[in-house]
């Protein structure tokens, strides 16, 4: 079977380095980084990478066998010179959408792009322009939607029996480009890629963030979310990190310490009492990486020529549920109709570059 060549832009944490920070976390398998996924997948050989520091990417090389001839300080030049088939776009969202539409369109054939998907809506928007012109097999590195015990959960709320889905709860929503982008796109998963009909939300911080139609920094929100199915999904801001609840009419599923432990309590009548909700055993699953899992996707579209789990307009719903949340708290928390329309709202920082933790 075909062996399809990978390249990596971005060579930092999750592009290369974040496994050293997780070895022993049992939430997640390994490998996890982008370049670990590619390192171990064998349908792909990681050959080449791009980063402006080129220390990182000397690191990169011994670690991934990827030679100094084939490490780049400009990404163009790496794309013209080697012609990957798939490209990793592991750089902060800034950057992502000129990267990943001139990926598009020098041919590569599939794109995995670190969340959050874009830096505006505008930028989304032509992201799929680019990626749907050219028929690149595209994922979003949400991982939860590759997480084998999720799709144990969905395939409990898709099987009825626990009755129908009624609301989705992100207990710790976090910040929107960083923690909600995976937090959203895995209750559209939950809920098989319903559309949202509308948004409401609020930024805690806004007044230190927000500068007229520009965000500094990356802001905290919460909000409400109405699909079109009539499920909820409520993005709250608590304590209870990494975790999520699925309710439906007769029990519910809980995931706790992000897919470490996993709990379904089920409607049982008791005699001379009201319905209760009790204890029920959450079925066995084989623990994967999501990573590897993402690969092997993009692998299975390029083999295939089938769609991904992701896809870009998948990319794009989630990355709408994020501004649209800003939006609303623009407004005064009004609820904001989707599709969203007409928003300007553009993340722009000027982050130092954080040093991998390359051993």
């Amino acid at each position: 079977m075909k062996t399809y060549r990978a390249a990596v832009i971005g060579c930092s944490r999750m592009g290369a380095f974040i496994d050293n920070e997780v070895p022993d976390y049992e939430a997640i398998r390994l490998p996890y980084s982008h370049a670990a996924g590619f390192f171990a997948e064998e349908r792909t050989a990681l050959i080449a990478c791009a980063d402006l520091r080129p220390d990182v990417m000397e690191h990169f090389g011994n670690r991934y066998n990827v030679p100094k001839s084939n490490q780049y300080t400009d990404y163009r030049e790496m794309l013209e010179k080697e012609q990957p088939d798939i490209v990793s776009v592991a750089t902060q969202p800034e950057h992502r959408a000129e990267i990943v539409i001139n990926a598009a369109n020098h041919g590569v054939k599939a794109i995995y792009a670190e969340k959050a998907m874009a830096a505006s809506m505008d930028e989304a928007a032509a992201m799929v322009t680019a990626v749907e012109a050219n028929n690149v097999a595209f994922n979003l590195g949400t991982n939860r939607r590759w997480h084998t015990g999720f799709d144990k959960m969905k395939e409990i709320i898709d099987s009825g029996d626990l009755g129908q889905l009624r609301t989705l709860i992100i207990y710790s929503n976090g910040t929107l480009f960083n923690t909600a982008s995976h937090n959203f796109d895995l209750v559209l998963r939950l809920n098989s890629d319903t559309p949202a009909k509308w948004v409401s939300g609020y930024l805690p911080n806004a007044a230190n963030v927000i500068d007229g139609g520009v965000l500094r920094e990356d802001p905290t929100g919460q909000g409400t979310i109405q699909f079109e199915n009539g499920v909820t999904a409520h993005a709250l801001l608590t304590p209870r990190s990494s975790e999520w609840e699925a309710i439906c009419a007769r029990g519910t599923i809980t995931c706790w310490n992000n897919g470490w432990q996993w709990h379904i309590r089920k409607q049982q009548d008791v005699p001379g009492w009201r319905a209760c909700r009790v204890p029920a055993a959450f079925p066995e699953f084989e623990r994967t990486s999501s990573t590897a899992n993402l690969i092997k996707d993009l692998v299975h579209a390029l083999d295939t020529g089938e769609p991904t789990r992701g896809g870009v307009r998948c990319a794009y719903a989630s990355t709408e549920l994020i501004f649209g949340v800003i939006e609303s708290h623009l407004r005064g928390c009004a609820r904001v109709e989707l599709p969203l329309t007409d928003s300007k709202v553009r993340l722009q920082r000027n982050p130092t570059a954080r040093q991998p933790r390359v051993e």
